[in-house]
This record gives C-alpha cells, sequence and structure tokens, in this order.
C-alpha cells in the first residue's frame, strides 16, 4: 500500500488510499443492523443485567438503552438538548502562544479551510453526543478543493459499532471479526474519525457515561407512570361484579366479562337474564403518591445533567431569582467543561488532519493553531462603557483588542466605514468632501479650526490657546510634506503590507530638521509666556 511522508498523530506514514473512501463504507453488517429496544418489558433484573454486560465487554445493549432513553423520555431529551446545544457557538482557529506572522497566516488558511465543511455545527452538535453516552466517533470522508484536502461529510455513527479493547489505554475499534495485534475489532483509520470521549466520572469508558446515572431514574419514573396511568383509568369508576349461573360456559364467561369492562368505558352493556351485574363503591385514591415520585426523579435527572433543577423547572417553593441564578452559574460551569473537552478534541482530530495534509502544521501538534468554541459572554453594553472610563482615569490600561472581545464588537478591517463620536466630527472636520474645504491639506485644515476659547483669536483666551494657530502655521510645512507622500501611498497601495513595506521607505526621507526648529520656537515661546503669567501674577511687572 502506497504511503506518504505525511505523519499520522501516533507518528506513523499516512496510508493515503485510505482517505479515497470511509472505512465503514463496505461494512455491510454494521449498516444493516438493526436495534432491538431494550426499554421494552424492561425490568430492574433485565437492566441490572444490560449493565453488566456493558461491563463485560458487551456494549450494544446499553447504548441501545441510552438511545430509547433519550427518545421516549421528553424529561431527559429537553435537558440533554440544552446541555448539547449550549455547546453549538460561534468558532475561530487561533494561533499557538507566541505565534508569529507564518503561524498566524496558517492559523487564518486553517480557519478558512474549514469554513469549507458543510453542516458544521451539525457536526459540533454530533460531537456532544458524548456528554451523555460517553464517547462519539464521527467519520470523516475526505475530497480535493482546489488543491485543498477538505472533509466533505463528516458522519455520526452509532456507538453500538464500536468496541472497547482494555490495554495500557483502553482503545476504540470497529466491532469487526478483524483479529489485530491479538485483539478483535479495526483500528480506527489515522485522519478518517473524530473520536471524542467524554467522562462523566473517571474509570473505564464502558461506566463512565451520563447516561448510566439516570437509568435507574428513568426505570422507576417510567413505572410510575404506568401507576398512574392504570390508577387514572378507573378513578371514579364504581367497581363492577359479574355473577353467572354454576351452569355457564366458558364463551358464556366471557361474554359477561367483556359486558363488565363495558359497562365501565361505554355505560352500556348487554348480559342475559341468568347473569348479573352489581356494583360496589366508585375507586377512590390520591395520585400525589404517582406524582410525588415522578417528580423526584425527573429533578435528580435534572441534577445529573445540568447541576441544578431551577434552570429546567420551577416549584414556586424555592425557585428564587437567586438560586436560580446561583443554578445557572452552575450550568455553565458544566458547558465550559464540556467546550474545553471539545476544543481538544477538534483541534487533534480536525485541525491536525487538515493542516497535516496540506501542509499546513510543520511544527506537528506542539505548534498546531487551536480550535476555539467561543465561550466568552457578552458584556453588557451600559454597565461597561459607564465602568471602564472610571478604571481608565484609575491607571487601568485595557488592551483595545480585549475592549472589542468583551463586547463582541468587530474590529474594522481595511477602509471599512466606522461610526465616530459626534464631538469628533465636529471638532476635526475631515479635510476633504464637499462643504468641507475640497482640496485643503489636513495641516490647513487644523489651522483653519477655530480658536478653543473665546471669539476671534486673542481677546480673553490664555496664552496657550492664542499660541495654537501661530504653531500650526509654523508646523504646516513640514507635515504637509509628511501627510502628502502618506496619502499618495495609500491611494495607489493594493493591500495593508504594501502600505507597511512603503511608510519603512518613506522614513529616511521624513526629516524632522524642519519640524524641530518650529517646536523648539514654539517650547521657547510657552516657557517666556509662563514666566510673563507667574511674574503677572506675583505683581513684578504692575506700573
Amino acid at each position: 500500500m502506497a504511503t506518504s511522508r505525511i505523519l499520522g498523530p501516533d507518528g506513523q506514514p499516512i496510508a493515503m488510499p485510505d482517505l479515497a473512501e470511509p472505512q465503514t463504507s463496505r461494512l455491510l453488517h454494521l449498516q444493516r443492523e438493526l436495534q432491538t429496544h431494550p426499554t421494552r418489558g424492561l425490568t430492574p433484573s433485565r437492566l441490572a443485567k444490560i449493565l453488566d454486560a456493558a461491563e463485560a465487554g458487551d456494549l450494544i445493549a446499553q447504548f441501545e438503552l441510552f438511545e430509547d432513553m433519550e427518545e421516549k423520555d421528553g424529561h431527559i431529551a429537553a435537558e440533554m438538548g440544552k446541555r448539547r446545544r449550549a455547546c453549538v457557538l460561534d468558532w475561530d482557529v487561533v494561533p499557538p502562544e507566541g505565534a508569529d506572522a507564518a503561524e498566524k497566516k496558517r492559523a487564518s488558511q486553517l480557519g478558512e479551510l474549514l469554513m469549507e465543511i458543510p453542516d458544521f455545527e451539525d457536526m459540533v452538535f454530533d460531537l456532544t453526543d458524548a456528554i451523555g453516552k460517553g464517547y462519539a466517533c464521527l467519520e470523516m470522508q475526505w475530497q480535493r478543493v482546489e488543491r485543498w484536502w477538505v472533509p466533505k461529510t463528516i458522519t455520526h455513527r452509532p456507538q453500538g459499532w464500536f468496541t472497547l479493547h482494555r490495554g495500557y489505554r483502553q482503545e476504540l475499534r470497529l466491532r469487526t471479526l478483524d483479529v489485530v495485534d491479538g485483539v478483535m475489532g479495526a483500528p480506527l483509520q489515522p485522519f478518517g474519525w473524530i473520536t471524542h470521549i467524554h467522562k462523566a466520572k473517571s474509570g473505564y469508558l464502558e461506566r463512565s457515561a451520563l447516561f448510566r446515572q439516570l437509568v435507574w431514574t428513568y426505570l422507576f419514573k417510567n413505572y410510575s407512570v404506568g401507576d398512574l396511568a392504570e390508577f387514572l383509568e378507573i378513578y371514579g369508576i364504581p367497581l363492577r361484579i359479574g355473577k353467572y349461573p354454576a351452569s355457564a360456559s366458558e364463551k358464556e364467561k366471557a361474554t359477561l366479562l367483556r359486558a363488565v369492562a363495558a359497562v365501565g368505558h361505554n355505560a352500556a352493556g348487554i348480559v342475559p337474564d341468568s347473569m348479573l351485574i352489581e356494583f360496589e363503591n366508585a375507586a377512590t385514591g390520591d395520585p400525589k403518591a404517582f406524582e410525588l415520585m415522578i417528580s423526584w426523579c425527573e429533578r435528580n435527572q435534572s441534577k445529573v445533567i445540568l447541576g441544578g433543577t431551577l434552570t429546567s423547572g420551577a416549584d414556586g417553593k424555592s425557585s428564587t431569582n437567586a438560586l436560580g441564578n446561583v443554578h445557572n452559574e452552575v450550568r455553565k460551569d458544566l458547558r465550559d467543561g464540556d467546550i474545553r473537552q471539545a476544543n481538544t478534541t477538534l483541534t487533534r482530530d480536525l485541525v491536525f488532519a487538515v493542516a497535516s495534509l496540506n501542509g499546513l502544521a510543520p511544527g506537528g501538534l506542539r505548534r498546531l493553531p487551536q480550535f476555539r468554541l467561543k465561550t466568552q459572554e457578552r458584556e453588557d453594553l451600559t454597565a461597561f462603557s459607564q465602568g471602564l472610563p472610571a478604571l481608565v482615569n484609575m491607571g487601568v490600561r485595557p488592551p483595545v483588542a480585549w475592549v472589542h472581545e468583551k463586547l463582541g464588537i468587530p474590529v474594522a478591517q481595511g477602509n471599512e466605514p466606522v461610526l465616530l463620536p459626534a464631538a469628533a466630527l465636529t471638532s476635526h472636520p475631515l479635510p476633504l468632501g464637499e462643504g468641507r474645504g475640497e482640496g485643503r491639506s489636513p495641516t490647513a485644515s487644523l489651522a483653519a479650526l477655530p480658536p478653543p476659547l473665546g471669539e476671534g483669536r486673542g481677546e480673553g483666551a490664555p496664552p496657550p490657546a492664542q499660541m495654537q494657530p501661530r504653531l500650526a502655521g509654523d508646523l504646516a510645512p513640514a507635515v504637509a510634506g509628511w501627510i502628502e507622500q502618506v496619502r499618495e501611498l495609500v491611494m495607489r497601495a493594493q493591500s495593508l503590507a504594501e502600505i507597511r513595506d512603503g511608510l519603512d521607505a518613506l522614513l529616511p526621507g521624513m526629516t524632522l530638521d524642519q519640524y524641530a526648529a518650529a517646536m523648539a520656537e514654539a517650547l521657547r515661546a510657552a516657557e517666556l509666556a509662563g514666566r510673563y503669567e507667574v511674574l503677572q501674577e506675583a505683581g513684578g511687572l504692575h506700573d
């Protein structure tokens, strides 16, 4: 079999022909396998046998049981849906810590390649199937998009298709008749699978599934629901006793029994004169006992799945807003843990596979860009805008990028139009445009700014304000040349990189001599003005 120089996660060369078709494409015995629905007629003893069989290596009945539970129990389905869908978030591929320009570029390329995968969010949802069942295996089918290798489909496979091999570490294998290294089952092909293992508890994988903690409450609740349905069926209906003569045949007895049942449901029935129906007291009782048991089971299930009960239901007694917030914080902790595990799996099995096949992983797993589901919740805009200025005034220096991330506000790219404060627009008019001095240089516009204080340019204004127009005028020749060169560079550049390189080329020609001379004169004038003001306050210059 032809191999390549591309190494898989285990450090062994990848067999490129294996990528041509999914590993299970010819395993018809798995594709045509029908489920047995073990919840039908489930009893405590049968449930115990299913769990024991799973610990002994037979996983099929256990995972079919989990499937039935999620399908039949509405409360479990709702709670699992909340927890799983909380992981379907916006995502990104970020470069590793201390990344250089090449690593940042590779992270950007990988993000674009992952965008080519269809139904990516559905794939993430399928991945979270491991939260309840311990593991989830998604099979990848590859295709070429131009010159890039990209997964064409990523398909969820039932947990019953796999078997566990206990060695130094547990290994997931396809349930086939192959024997590899003395162990039954086919090893999963590198770069062919996304294998997500989610441990609800430590221990062997067949015992670490969350659903194993739900099976008993599911069974008890199922019994209680059945008992409640039977109770409601006979509640309020009088007990009916049919009496027949000793010589009645079996056919006549059956007729009488049907008549007794029909009287209860249809309030009508017929019997021969020789038979008799007697009515006793109506059936009584209290359904609260069944409801209590059902409620206890559902609250226990909510605790197991979401870590609390007040994010799924309110009993009107202990369901305060404060307690609800505490339970919601616990739910967020669980969500963050789920996402951390999913990020690790997708980085290892998806990002590394795409990067390796496309030559974007020269540093291997150690310097691989990381897949990140964005768990960051956006801050309250009002509270943030009121609190942050006070913190900045106290000396806190948050990066602008951090503020954008916290508020979920994207950073403008290139020449993308942005919103500006109204004060900035009025105090710094645009140099170009209709009605705003079209054709004037920026320094000319600066020089044309009105004095900040007082009317005119001198009377009533402090010395710094009086000196501002003069300084702007002196700086204009020096600054105007710079800005015109930068403007020409920006207008003809095709990319940010070209602007960067052009600025480097312009720097030697941008002399500061004229600018420094004007500033030196301004500083001397400011010093003299300050001395004059001090002497004036001290009375030394009064006539």
